[in-house]
């Protein structure tokens, strides 16, 4: 089985190289290139490897490219940083993806699949490659989230800027936001609804009833039952318990 490994981290090559070697199939590393310009002119003037393990993100640009500019006629199996996101889209295509630091036994199931799926048919191949392509194009796209809320308060309509809401919260069937003035505005949107709209770089939701900010946050105290109780600023009536199975990720997420 020849192999081209398209990575653009030494460490990982080297890393990826060893494992490969410790596998029981019998492979040849046929070549390493570490970017889309190099790994399109390897393709152009080599043979065809069988197999080729690709990371999705490279120095100059997103690997896809490589698929724009030169005819890939082996199968891939991609590496990746990211996470579940992209794991739908390989399903559905059949395409097997690494998720970093590649695992010795992963690698080996992958491999495995990709000699099982010697025998389909070209064609099939190839429309499931251009699936896997466009649905991880779409993906690895910059998310876009909210700037701004337009909301009626006071009898008039107000745009509010995403920077000026300290926290939002639920009030039974009613939601709302309150700013960093201390304005408390009614809002159309669901906390579910919310969590996409949200960056949460910048919005947490520590319960059903709360999504805050880090700048709202003025103290954090331990509560029994293993959860925490955070005063906020604004203050507010409701009580702002962190759930149980979201301390870890509150802690995580306040000390980026």
């Amino acid at each position: 089985m020849n192999i081209l490994i398209v990575e653009d981290e030494e460490l990982a090559v080297k890393k990826l190289t060893k494992i490969l070697k410790d596998q029981k199939h019998e492979i040849d590393i046929v070549g390493a290139t570490d970017s889309i310009a190099d790994t399109v002119q390897w393709l152009r003037t080599h043979a065809a490897p069988d197999l080729i393990l690709m990371d999705i993100e490279l120095a100059d640009g997103q690997s896809f490219e490589i698929f724009n500019q030169v005819e890939v006629k082996s199968a891939v199996i991609f590496t990746t940083s990211y996470d579940e996101y992209a794991l739908k889209a390989f399903k559905v295509n059949s395409i097997d993806y690494l998720l970093k630091p590649i695992q010795p036994d992963e690698l080996a199931t992958a491999l495995d699949k990709f000699v099982k799926l010697q025998g389909q048919a070209p064609a099939q191949a190839a429309v499931n490659m251009d699936q896997l392509i466009e649905a991880l194009h779409q993906k690895l796209q910059p998310k876009t989230y909210r700037q701004r809320f337009l909301v009626k308060h006071a009898n008039k309509m107000l745009s509010i800027e995403v920077g000026d809401i300290a926290y939002f919260y639920s009030d039974g069937r009613v939601n709302f936001f309150k700013t960093n003035d201390n304005r408390r505005i009614l809002i159309d949107y669901t906390l579910d609804e919310l969590e996409d709209m949200l960056d949460p770089a910048l919005f947490f939701r520590i319960n059903r009833a709360f999504y805050i900010s880090i700048p709202c946050v003025d103290r954090i105290d331990d509560y029994f039952g293993n959860r925490l109780i955070l005063n906020l600023k604004p203050q507010n009536d409701k009580e702002a318990l962190v759930s149980r199975e979201k301390v870890s990720e509150f802690k995580r997420w306040m000390g980026k």
